[in-house]
């Protein structure tokens, strides 16, 4: 009796041990679980930059510096603007301007685009990249206009989006410069890097940035802080080797690429 006593004491001490060793082992799991959580929530949750003090003192730092800012594609109706920016993608403004200047010569209006012949649009756009894809949305774009909009370019942005070659940064500038009407917020290269180094977002894909910036930006500063943006990208804030000496932003940013 007494060893089959001492027997089941042997058990269920053994069953006490492996239970309080199993629960040691999730306690200690447990910190890294949250912390590596914690982290994910740092990264993808709201930059700490978008306090609305910090918000307004940098619309009126860009106000002091571009008073004047606008898009820098030369165009004179919304239809040349619309040719343009599609023509801009992975291209300088500079050059696209200079492509341009010809072109509109030849092709007026939007049936001229509409029913050009591709190989010779190709050529005349060759020096903006990416020729081919730009003549099929070109032409695609000005026949969407010509047969569905009755030639001129539609003012909103669902039926932007229709159009062949264009997406919402394409239809925010036109929108936006052309039309007066503030869609949204013009999302290019420039805005990416400055928003993200401004603190502004933590997103990396242009919607999300779009949003992030359109729910802290007043909507009526919606046009011209895009242009403001890119104006300083172009200027002063350089992908590398910015010239933080030289920005009125330069007190308001603690971005770890800045020079001084």
């Amino acid at each position: 009796m007494a060893a089959k006593k001492k027997l089941k004491a042997s058990k269920k001490a053994e069953k006490r041990a492996k239970t309080v060793g199993k629960a040691g082992t999730k306690a200690s799991a447990t910190p890294k679980t949250n912390a590596r959580k914690g982290l994910a929530g740092a990264t993808a949750g709201k930059a700490a930059g978008t306090d609305a003090k910090r918000v307004t003192a940098i619309l009126a730092k860009l106000d002091e510096a571009y008073p004047e800012a606008t898009c820098e594609l030369k165009h004179e109706n919304a239809f040349q603007l619309l040719v343009s920016t599609i023509l801009s993608a992975q291209c300088t403004d500079v050059r696209v301007n200079q492509v341009t200047q010809e072109l509109f010569k030849k092709y007026t209006t939007p049936h001229a685009f509409a029913y050009a012949t591709p190989a010779e649009l190709e050529q005349e756009i060759r020096p903006t990249g990416f020729f081919r894809n730009k003549t099929k949305s070109v032409m695609g774009a000005s026949k969407e206009i010509v047969e569905k909009f009755d030639g001129q370019v539609p003012r909103t942005m669902e039926e932007m989006l229709t159009l062949p070659g264009v997406a919402r940064k394409t239809a925010n500038v036109v929108l936006g410069t052309a039309y007066g009407i503030a869609s949204g917020v013009v999302v290019d290269t420039h805005v990416i890097r400055l928003s993200r180094r401004l603190d502004l977002t933590r997103h990396e894909v242009p919607k999300n940035i779009e949003q992030d910036l359109m729910a802290i930006i007043p909507k009526e500063k919606w046009i011209q802080f895009s242009h403001q943006l890119i104006w300083h990208g172009r200027r002063v804030c350089y992908a590398r080797k910015p010239k933080c000496a030289d920005c009125n932003l330069e007190k308001l940013c603690y971005s770890k690429d800045k020079t001084v």
